[in-house]
């Protein structure tokens, strides 16, 4: 039987499982902390924008502590809008608008959080909008493709497909641009294609509604995964179909 602990957050009581990352603690209780590189999509989560730092208080003694990785262990305070993580999340932001400064969500969040101004001395990222999260390579790897990874080291480090040629193994699903907190993942797409990392694909739709159901690659990779024919006939439809039938059989019963 799990634990139970009684913890405040910016003085409010809240009652969680010992060893519950406080962060899921806080949004529970209706209270804020800023996330970028965090998805509820995985279980295993990154900490490296580390926007969503806050201060905990333990027998008077405060420590700084990443709060969507951070597990409660024992009753304590924490402080999301402290004078400390307010001027450290400010130099967190100013660090993510210089690496990111074409991303709008990362310039509003700069804006808000203070970011903006006193950082002069750092060096913008030419037309960047990547903030090297990773939360894109970890939805590519969870699907099982790999098409994409990052590659290089320091300054020139960037997230990109094998030698940044068309990846035979990319589907064309989005689930990378999906997740990406910064929109650095572009795309195009009309009636008849998707592009996306250099590569064009053929849309596919619902045979039965005309329902979008992706490219034609990613349907057949879906039900490859999940071990069932192939199907142009979308989930929404196969239910109602098979609800049909189920009707005329208790019909005759």
């Amino acid at each position: 039987m799990s634990e139970t602990l009684t913890i405040t957050i910016d003085g409010k009581e809240c009652v969680c499982e010992k060893g519950e990352f406080l962060y899921d603690v806080a949004k529970r209780n209706g209270i804020f902390i800023p996330v970028l590189c965090r998805s509820d999509a995985f279980a295993d989560h990154r900490a490296c924008c580390r926007v969503c730092i806050v201060e905990m208080e333990d027998r008077g003694w405060r420590k700084v502590v990443t709060a969507c990785v951070y597990p409660v262990e024992k009753e304590c305070a924490f402080y999301t809008q402290s004078e400390k993580i307010k001027e450290e999340r400010a130099v967190v932001m100013a660090l993510l608008a210089h690496r990111a400064p074409e991303s709008d969500r990362i310039g509003q969040m700069a804006k808000f959080f203070g970011g903006e101004e006193g950082f002069e001395r750092l060096v913008s990222v030419d037309g960047e909008k990547c903030i090297l999260c990773g939360l894109c390579v970890q939805a590519c790897d969870s699907l099982g493709t790999g098409a994409i990874s990052t590659v290089n080291r320091g300054t020139e480090k960037e997230v990109d497909t094998p030698y940044g040629n068309p990846s035979s193994s990319c589907v064309g699903c989005l689930s990378c641009a999906n997740v990406c907190p910064t929109g650095a993942i572009e795309y195009q797409e009309d009636e008849a294609t998707r592009t996306i990392w250099n590569r064009t694909f053929e849309r596919a739709y619902c045979e039965s509604c005309g329902k979008p159901m992706g490219t034609k690659e990613s349907v057949a990779f879906a039900a490859k995964q999940a071990g069932v024919e192939e199907s142009r006939v979308c989930d929404e439809c196969r239910k109602r179909a098979l609800a049909d039938e189920m009707m005329k059989t208790y019909r005759y019963v």
